[in-house]
């Protein structure tokens, strides 16, 4: 999950080449479109704007939406496990869980003993997956947000297992204020500018619209079906 280093890569596109009739693999210049209307979409608007078009399209996603900043987010936090009924989370191994007082507020709240919380840790391997299925939230930061379809986008790596908002029964992703864009088009544009610039990208990037999901059985949407039937989002002023 963490970031991959991609191997035969050349002989790999040589086979694919000559199975399609071609001596070595052919350059594909990128087009440049003369219309690019997604481009458009929401264009200048402001942080504030996409707020709320990100906590209207929640709505529509089947998704709990608040907003804090970062003086009452453990407040928050605290409340919507409380809703849910938690007595057990998993968490990213995040810095952005220390700079928001977040690992502070789970040790306090662990010291008891009625709660516990597993924070993702590379060195126990697959022992995370179990810890983590038998969690009753999940909890991870968002890395982009998309406020056109209030989609989370989770850059998976070392210490941040897809599991984390994957497993659990419910699911809750914070959101720095910072994070969010319009939409689609300005995620993908990051992802493939880091590329471009010879920057490592993890192998797994998650893009998770609120609750799982599913219309395929006679187009009736039922929510729940392969991952947390709950989720929340919690929009955060940046520390």
């Amino acid at each position: 999950m963490g970031e991959k280093k991609i191997h035969n890569k050349e002989s790999f596109l040589k086979n694919i080449s000559l199975q399609l009739g071609r001596s070595k693999p052919v350059h594909v210049e990128r087009p440049v479109w003369k219309h690019q209307p997604q481009w458009e979409v929401h264009k200048g608007a402001s942080k504030d704007e996409l707020v709320e078009i990100l906590k209207k399209q929640c709505t529509l996603n089947h998704t709990d939406f608040y907003e804090t900043d970062s003086g009452h987010l453990t407040e928050v936090i605290e409340d919507t496990i409380r809703k849910y009924e938690g007595k057990s989370a998993a968490v990213w191994d995040d810095l952005r869980f220390d700079e928001y007082g977040i690992t502070d507020y789970f040790n306090e709240k662990c010291s008891d003993g009625a709660f516990s919380c597993h924070r993702w840790d590379p060195k126990l391997g697959k022992q995370n997956i179990v810890l983590t299925e038998k969690a009753d939230v999940g909890i991870t930061f968002s890395d982009m947000t998309l406020a056109e379809s209030g989609t989370v986008v989770l850059m998976s790596g070392d210490g941040k297992g897809r599991s984390i908002s994957l497993l659990p029964v419910t699911y809750i992703a914070i959101i720095p204020k910072s994070t969010i864009v319009p939409r689609m088009s300005q995620a993908t544009r990051e992802i493939h500018q880091k590329i471009e610039q010879g920057e490592k990208v993890v192998s797994c990037v998650n893009f998770i619209s609120g609750p799982s999901n599913s219309a395929d059985i006679e187009m009736n949407l039922v929510v729940g079906v392969h991952g947390p039937i709950k989720a929340t989002y919690i929009v955060v002023s940046d520390k």
